[in-house]
């Protein structure tokens, strides 16, 4: 297990790395952050010096090799909007709201999912299967942006049941949560349902219910640990794509200040060095979380050879 997790973590190493100079080359190629840090009255003359200070007059190898210095150190520059602050403060300060977000989130999307699904599988093309397999198709095809309009219309404006933007997360922060995830419970669900069918079909439930075990326990201890694996599979799948993506348009939608409305916020400012520090936090937590993810298969099945 030692020797797995320290190859996986030598691979995530160049993952992070290539995303990182990624960044860096498409950020230097399609902006200018100049004209978004001087007044419009700047003079051409200020506009140069400025860009000179930062080194943005160099040719982009000279920048290359400068840059990758300044990872080494994690020293990945100034943020030219949040003034004064290095830009992996200002991520740090940004991603706790974020992962509060994402945990809550998952934790619905677990809580229901999971639930939902083993009860579908229970009459396989019954009424309740088909109801809420329906269900789960609409909320996983439904635009994530489209949903928290919706939501903000029905909770926020009509019921005065929530606010949004930054304050207590129970009056915040369940609104964008339940917008982040509902079509993960879509996906999920429909995960349960499905592995949970063909786990009732396997030879060691027929034995189970011939000796007389009940079927809420033969579904509850036994075939749906051995679902997990799919299930832990996509629920990871889910949880990277929130922090990577999703999380962008729900913070946008429902104004909540986390590091998806930050990365919004840089990429409209030009902002190269909180962009870099944004992507390069980002790529550690995904290669971590893919880590613990082989792990958990390893817990969930102790026959899978993590090699």
């Amino acid at each position: 297990m030692g020797r797995y997790i320290a190859r996986r973590l030598g691979q995530g190493l160049v993952v992070i790395f290539g995303v990182t100079i990624f960044v860096f080359v498409i950020t230097r190629l399609i902006g200018d952050p100049v004209k978004f840090m001087l007044p419009l009255s700047a003079t051409p003359e200020q506009r140069e010096a400025r860009r000179s200070a930062m080194g943005l007059n160099d040719s982009i190898l000279t920048q290359f090799v400068r840059f990758l210095g300044d990872l080494l150190r994690l020293d990945l520059g100034e943020s030219t909007y949040v003034r004064g602050h290095s830009a992996l403060s200002v991520v740090f300060d940004y991603l706790p709201r974020t992962i509060q977000l994402v945990a809550l989130g998952m934790l619905f999307a677990v809580v229901f999912s999971i639930p939902l699904g083993v009860l579908a599988s229970r009459k396989p093309g019954g009424i309740t299967d088909r109801v809420l397999t329906t269900l789960s198709l609409i909320g996983l095809s439904m635009p994530q942006f489209f949903l928290g309009f919706m939501l903000l219309i029905a909770f926020t404006v009509k019921l005065h049941w929530f606010e949004t933007g930054p304050g207590p997360w129970t009056s915040n922060l369940v609104l964008p949560a339940v917008c982040l995830a509902l079509p993960a419970i879509g996906r999920l669900s429909i995960v349960v349902r499905s592995s949970m069918i063909d786990e009732m079909n396997t030879q060691y439930v027929k034995v189970a219910k011939a000796k007389g075990m009940t079927q809420r326990r033969i579904m509850g201890v036994h075939a749906l640990r051995n679902a997990g694996i799919p299930y832990v599979t996509l629920l990871g799948w889910e949880l990277i794509r929130a922090l990577a993506g999703y999380t962008v348009v729900v913070e946008s939608v429902f104004n909540w200040p986390g590091l998806g409305f930050m990365a919004k916020t840089a990429i409209k400012n030009q902002d190269f060095y909180l962009i870099q520090a944004i992507v390069f936090v980002i790529a550690v937590i995904v290669v971590l979380l893919n880590i613990v993810i082989d792990i958990a298969y390893k817990v969930l099945d102790p026959r899978v050879d993590l090699q």
